[in-house]
């Protein structure tokens, strides 16, 4: 016969399981990663996420059972988004205790950066400084619609793809840190690559929009000003 705390304490492990539950996939927890940009649709997770739709629609009701994410209808389409800010600070947490106690972490970031002769992304305090200051050009190079979504105060939206028509907007004469979704996100060391080419002095800063947000920093977004 079990006792009162036994059951409580049953009871409140189970709840913290669904959590683990919901995120025990790696298509749902790069969907958690998409959605720390901005809200998005099923069609365009599942574009993102190299899901079909049907899969995609699955893994988002896990999400949505744990509460992790909601859903509202728009117009034809349906759109998710995270439950709160909350749910991307435990992604970021989750991401670096990864990071920290999993060496497959950096031997497959490691091999992949090396690969493409060791664009080594720049994450430290002096470099943020100068990003929060205004020291340095920053872009955006996400899509435009997560741009709008969150971005980081100051930063131009240039997508990736725009970047090589749009080199007149940037000057030379200023160093240029381009970010996109976080450290294991490849649209910021392509922007990298080509603006180094075309004789920029550039950087590729790891931390993204979800990051700012875990450490309590101001993010901008179109149409609403500033947040927290």
């Amino acid at each position: 016969m079990t006792t009162p705390q036994r059951r409580f304490k049953d009871a409140i492990y189970e709840q913290l399981a669904r959590l683990g539950k919901a995120v025990a996939a790696p298509k749902r927890l790069e969907l958690l990663d998409l959605l720390c940009q901005g809200p998005r649709t099923v069609e365009s997770l599942a574009d993102q996420a190299a899901l079909s739709i049907a899969n995609a629609s699955q893994h988002l009701q896990v999400l949505r059972a744990a509460r992790l994410v909601e859903a509202e209808k728009k117009g034809l389409y349906v759109e998710y988004r995270l439950a709160d800010d909350e749910v991307c600070r435990f992604f970021v947490a989750l991401r670096g205790l990864a990071e920290a106690r999993l060496a497959e972490v950096e031997q497959v970031t490691r091999a992949y950066f090396e690969a493409r002769g060791e664009l080594e992304g720049v994450a430290g305090d002096e470099l943020l400084r100068r990003v929060k200051s205004g020291e340095v050009t920053v872009i955006d190079v996400r899509p435009a619609e997560e741009y709008r979504a969150g971005h980081i105060p100051g930063a131009l939206s240039i997508p990736v793809g725009e970047l090589k028509a749009r080199l007149e907007e940037l000057p030379k004469r200023r160093e240029v840190v381009a970010y996109c979704r976080g450290p294991y996100c490849v649209m910021a060391i392509e922007a990298v690559e080509l603006l180094r080419k075309k004789g920029y002095r550039a950087h590729r800063m790891e931390q993204g929009v979800a990051d700012w947000r875990a450490r309590g920093w101001r993010i901008e977004s179109d149409g609403e000003g500033a947040q927290r």
